[in-house]
Protein backbone atom coordinates (compact mmCIF):
# COMPACT_ATOMS: atom_id res chain seq x y z
CA UNK A 1 0.00 0.00 0.00
CA UNK A 2 0.93 3.16 -0.87
CA UNK A 3 1.59 5.81 2.67
CA UNK A 4 2.35 9.15 3.12
CA UNK A 5 6.01 8.72 3.34
CA UNK A 6 6.00 7.78 -0.76
CA UNK A 7 4.54 10.88 -1.37
CA UNK A 8 6.65 12.78 0.31
CA UNK A 9 9.52 11.17 -1.06
CA UNK A 10 8.30 12.25 -4.67
CA UNK A 11 7.31 15.65 -3.57
CA UNK A 12 11.51 15.80 -2.71
CA UNK A 13 12.73 14.34 -5.59
CA UNK A 14 10.33 17.02 -7.54
CA UNK A 15 11.54 19.46 -5.38
CA UNK A 16 14.85 18.55 -5.98
CA UNK A 17 15.18 18.28 -9.58
CA UNK A 18 13.10 21.82 -10.09
CA UNK A 19 15.79 23.66 -7.66
CA UNK A 20 18.27 21.60 -10.23
CA UNK A 21 16.91 23.30 -13.28
CA UNK A 22 16.69 26.61 -11.39
CA UNK A 23 20.47 26.37 -10.37
CA UNK A 24 22.14 24.75 -13.21
CA UNK A 25 20.32 26.41 -16.27
CA UNK A 26 20.84 29.23 -18.31
CA UNK A 27 17.83 29.33 -21.04
CA UNK A 28 14.86 31.40 -18.94
CA UNK A 29 12.19 28.27 -19.94
CA UNK A 30 13.78 25.77 -18.47
CA UNK A 31 13.94 28.07 -15.16
CA UNK A 32 10.15 28.81 -15.31
CA UNK A 33 10.15 25.06 -15.71
CA UNK A 34 11.99 24.40 -12.83
CA UNK A 35 10.10 26.93 -10.69
CA UNK A 36 6.62 24.97 -12.11
CA UNK A 37 8.35 21.65 -10.91
CA UNK A 38 8.81 23.30 -7.63
CA UNK A 39 5.36 24.29 -6.88
CA UNK A 40 3.83 20.70 -7.86
CA UNK A 41 5.94 19.47 -5.08
CA UNK A 42 4.21 21.90 -3.02
CA UNK A 43 1.15 20.78 -4.36
CA UNK A 44 1.63 16.93 -3.87
CA UNK A 45 2.66 17.58 -0.43
CA UNK A 46 -0.67 19.35 0.84
CA UNK A 47 -3.03 16.74 -1.30
CA UNK A 48 -1.17 14.50 0.34
CA UNK A 49 -1.37 15.27 3.81
CA UNK A 50 -4.83 16.50 3.30
CA UNK A 51 -5.59 13.17 2.59
CA UNK A 52 -3.91 11.59 5.54
CA UNK A 53 -5.13 13.93 7.82
CA UNK A 54 -8.76 13.77 6.50
CA UNK A 55 -9.19 16.91 7.92
CA UNK A 56 -11.80 18.26 5.17
CA UNK A 57 -10.82 19.69 2.03
CA UNK A 58 -8.19 22.23 3.11
CA UNK A 59 -5.01 20.88 1.54
CA UNK A 60 -6.93 20.80 -2.10
CA UNK A 61 -8.21 23.84 -1.93
CA UNK A 62 -4.69 25.20 -0.76
CA UNK A 63 -3.34 23.22 -4.20
CA UNK A 64 -5.56 24.93 -6.13
CA UNK A 65 -4.60 28.42 -4.96
CA UNK A 66 -1.24 26.98 -5.91
CA UNK A 67 -2.14 25.92 -9.03
CA UNK A 68 -3.48 29.59 -10.06
CA UNK A 69 -0.55 31.25 -9.07
CA UNK A 70 1.42 29.03 -11.36
CA UNK A 71 -0.59 29.97 -14.49
CA UNK A 72 -0.69 33.84 -13.57
CA UNK A 73 3.19 33.50 -12.85
CA UNK A 74 3.63 30.85 -16.12
CA UNK A 75 1.62 34.26 -18.19
CA UNK A 76 3.64 36.93 -16.71
CA UNK A 77 7.12 35.29 -17.37
CA UNK A 78 5.64 34.48 -20.62
CA UNK A 79 5.44 37.96 -21.47
CA UNK A 80 8.82 38.98 -19.94
CA UNK A 81 11.01 36.26 -22.02
CA UNK A 82 8.95 37.77 -24.98
CA UNK A 83 10.27 41.19 -24.61
CA UNK A 84 13.54 39.68 -23.93
CA UNK A 85 13.61 37.80 -26.93
CA UNK A 86 12.53 40.85 -29.12
CA UNK A 87 15.57 42.47 -27.53
CA UNK A 88 18.30 39.80 -27.62
CA UNK A 89 17.19 37.25 -30.20
CA UNK A 90 17.73 34.79 -26.79
CA UNK A 91 16.76 34.08 -23.62
CA UNK A 92 20.02 33.45 -21.91
CA UNK A 93 19.29 34.29 -18.39
CA UNK A 94 22.77 36.11 -18.31
CA UNK A 95 21.66 39.10 -20.27
CA UNK A 96 18.49 39.99 -18.63
CA UNK A 97 20.41 42.55 -16.25
CA UNK A 98 21.15 44.43 -19.34
CA UNK A 99 17.27 45.44 -19.80
CA UNK A 100 17.61 47.90 -17.00
CA UNK A 101 18.88 51.03 -18.79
Amino acid sequence: MIGLTHYLVLAAILFVLGLFAVLTRRNAVTVLMGIELMLNAGNLNLVAFNHYAGSGVDGQIFALFVIVLAAAEAAVALAILLSIYRTFKHIAVDDIHLLRG
